[in-house]
């Protein structure tokens, strides 16, 4: 694991070291970002991270050349499993139906609102070497975050993807669904849940408006509000002040973020039912590399026993709904909600170690840097 560790992080300071190379002076001052710990400002900075449509800080595909396209996303492509990958281009491609699906005719007071060319690349430190440095890729429904520490490749989360529309329909009657099996498997799982056992599933008969963690830093049992969901400035949408989760009172407090972990846990599955969470996470930690994926953590039956499903919401397909997996070092959420149940997201977090965490100030406290 380490080797292979190692490795992607090789690949990844390669494919960034090319791209930055094939920069001029102007655009290496917005892709380029302070070293990964350099200081307070500069970390708020590389730990603010969206998966809304707005600035995600960095050099967007409108501001480089056809070919530092492709380097951009052969650097993207490092971070990536092929099926990884694949979702990734699947859902910047997904702009393009969206503007179709509003009829072209959203205007937020930019050239274009649905736009696959506003997706954002900053590359954070000197890649390569002994020396912290990252790299975040972001736009409309992605979020790739990743850090290399030592020459290896120490986190990879948080790691958003969402899709809008959640379903296409394609020629001869197939439909596009990115995310698909992340939704089918999760409900599989918790309506062969035993009566009881489904019960304690279901934190709320409603499901939120979105994750219930949003896009903060750390993860908390704070409310992420909706205004914290885009970075401010001339792109920000109008978008009234309440909790993104659109719940209050008990409802909040049933559904909040717990340190201790609600729903029902893997030790308390069947054989069947454990087959179909470790499926489950693998729709998620599937998205990296073998060589930095935990997946191969789950293997270990106690691993698995300790991770939670929790519910929100109806179990039936086409209803609005939400799904949590939470366990020590893990974070999954999921909802689809909007859009006629057509708008998924679906987010990967490591709540100590995202963007580095703990990692980080243990390497800095070790090198005195």
């Amino acid at each position: 694991m380490a080797d292979a560790a190692r490795e992607v992080a090789d690949r990844m300071a390669e494919a960034a070291r090319a791209w930055l190379d094939s920069l001029d002076a102007d655009q290496r001052k917005v892709a380029v970002g302070p070293r990964p710990g350099a200081d307070d400002p500069a970390e708020a900075e590389r730990t603010r991270w969206f998966y809304t449509p707005t600035d995600h800080g960095g050099l967007t595909f409108h501001q480089q050349r056809p070919a530092q396209h492709r380097m951009v996303m052969r650097l993207v492509a490092t971070g990536l499993s092929e099926a990884g990958y694949a979702t990734v281009a699947t859902v910047l491609g997904l702009e393009n139906v969206l503007d179709r699906v509003e009829g072209f005719s959203v205007n937020w007071g930019r050239e274009r609102t649905r736009d696959p060319g506003m997706y954002y690349l900053r590359v954070f430190g000197e890649p390569g070497g002994a020396r912290p440095w990252g790299w975040r890729f972001g736009g409309h429904h992605v979020s790739l975050n990743n850090l290399v520490i030592d020459g290896r490749v120490t986190a990879t989360t948080p790691c958003f993807l969402g899709a809008d529309p959640a379903v296409s329909p394609l020629l001869g009657g197939a439909k596009l669904r990115p995310l698909g099996t992340a939704e089918d498997l999760a409900r599989e799982l918790v309506r062969s849940l035993r009566p009881e056992a489904a019960a304690r599933a279901l934190l709320l008969p409603r499901a939120p408006n979105d994750i219930v963690a949003g896009n903060s830093s750390r993860v908390t049992d704070r409310v992420v509000r909706r205004s914290d969901l885009w970075r401010p400035g001339p792109y920000t949408p109008d978008r009234a002040e309440h909790p993104s989760t659109g719940l209050d009172g008990a409802h909040q407090r049933a559904l909040a973020l717990t340190p201790e972990p609600k729903g029902v846990p893997g030790a308390e599955l069947d054989a069947a039912q454990r087959e179909l969470l470790s499926a489950l996470l693998g729709t998620y930690l599937d998205r990296v590399p073998d060589g930095v994926s935990p997946l191969s953590r789950y293997e270990d039956p106690a691993a698995l026993d300790a991770v939670h499903l929790a519910w929100a919401g109806s179990t039936t397909a086409g209803e609005p709904h939400y799904y949590r997996l939470q366990g020590p070092r893990l974070l999954i959420e999921w909802t689809n909600i909007h859009r006629g149940v057509n708008h998924a997201h679906a987010v990967w977090r490591d709540p100590e170690t995202d963007f580095g965490g703990d990692v980080l100030a243990a390497h800095h406290a070790a090198h005195h840097a």
